[in-house]
């Protein structure tokens, strides 16, 4: 099975990491005289009744750690600022370029040059003031790994580097976390939700010296788009504990043909 890789480009050398500003924010909760509280905001009416009122405000209290703001990470940290995920952690060490203008949609020509974490916490404040956006510019590495995912109720793999996705998966492991993994290169993507003691995390990581596929097939939006909803989704389905995970089984998406395809995992 062919490896892919993701948006985002985590290079092996390190850097420090800066810890950016933090926006507070929550959903109020504010009690009528009969002891029930008010209505969501407006703005979660449509997530309405896709999510019950008591998801959305669960969401609110949730942390996600997203690693790496590219072509994947970018649409996924948009999709859980929208849906109200009430904490993001946003990291990549990665500065924007021309490159990443046919893909990314955080990437505008404005932003070109600019660190992608910061310009990711930006964008999370624009669309939505009670998220809490934490940009962290640094590579993750074996060192920080378990210290990028500290207090995650779930993590996103947007990585491009095969390296940085064991560190992050083994730290995830260690910690206790579930870890939606996501790739592309083409017109392919895969996803798979790993949970600590899967056997399935082996099998979706496969050797570590593997290269990335992207370097060969390219990457094209709408697979990176498609690809980062459905992991937007698991990420979302993982923090209220929903039925449907793609846990133990390896979405296979191919945009050419049209097919999604399941791969079992074991």
């Amino acid at each position: 099975m062919q490896k892919c890789a993701v948006g985002g480009c985590f290079p092996s050398t390190a850097l420090p990491i800066e810890h950016g500003i933090i926006q507070q924010g929550s959903i109020p909760v504010r009690a009528r005289g009969d002891g029930s509280t008010v209505d969501l905001p407006e703005r979660y009416n449509r997530n309405i009744a896709a999510l019950s009122e008591a998801e959305c405000r669960q969401l609110a209290g949730k942390q996600v750690i997203v690693l790496g703001c590219g072509g994947l990470g970018g649409l996924v940290i948009e999709s859980l600022a929208r849906v109200g995920a009430g904490h993001l952690r946003v990291v990549d060490a990665d500065v924007f370029e021309e490159s990443n203008l046919n893909r990314q949609v955080l990437c505008t020509e404005s932003v070109l040059g600019r660190e992608k974490a910061l310009v990711a916490a930006e964008r999370v404040m624009a669309v939505n003031s009670t998220v809490s956006a934490e940009p962290i510019v640094g590579f993750l590495t074996e060192a920080n790994a378990a210290t990028l995912v500290e207090g995650a109720d779930c993590v996103v793999d947007c990585l491009d580097n095969l390296q940085a996705r064991f560190w992050a998966a083994h730290a995830c492991q260690e910690a206790g976390i579930p870890i939606v993994y996501g790739a592309i290169a083409g017109w392919f993507g895969q996803v798979c939700t790993v949970y600590p003691g899967d056997h399935s995390f082996a099998t979706v990581y496969g050797a570590i010296e593997g290269e990335s596929a992207h370097k060969e097939l390219g990457n094209l939006p709408f697979t990176a788009y498609t690809t980062a909803a459905i992991q937007a989704a698991e990420a979302v389905k993982v923090l209220l504990g929903r039925q449907g995970q793609l846990r133990n089984r390896l979405l296979m998406i191919d945009l050419l043909d049209g097919s999604f395809d399941e791969i079992e995992l074991h």
